[in-house]
């Protein structure tokens, strides 16, 4: 079962490539999307991160919550259900 991470505090210049890409060092990755502005299409600086098992999203929370991407310390946690 997958489990899905928020990512807050994103820098702009991040994509979908790249939020993959950091979080590929702890696991397997089934999808990464940064959340975009309906109107402008510019990002809104979060995203989330589907990752395959459990073991690995907590080893990603674990690695890269307050950590630095492209100059930001960025936050990761579990995602919550939407209400």
């Amino acid at each position: 079962m997958s489990t899905k991470l928020f990512v807050g505090s994103l820098p702009w210049s991040v994509n979908d490539k790249t939020l993959q890409q950091t979080f590929e060092a702890h696991g397997t990755v089934v999808s990464a999307k940064i959340i975009t502005d309906r109107d402008t299409g510019r990002s809104r600086g979060f995203g989330f991160v589907e990752m395959e098992n459990p073991t690995d999203a907590e080893k990603a929370i674990r690695a890269l919550n307050n950590s630095e991407l492209d100059g930001r310390n960025i936050i990761v946690n579990e995602a919550k259900a939407r209400t």
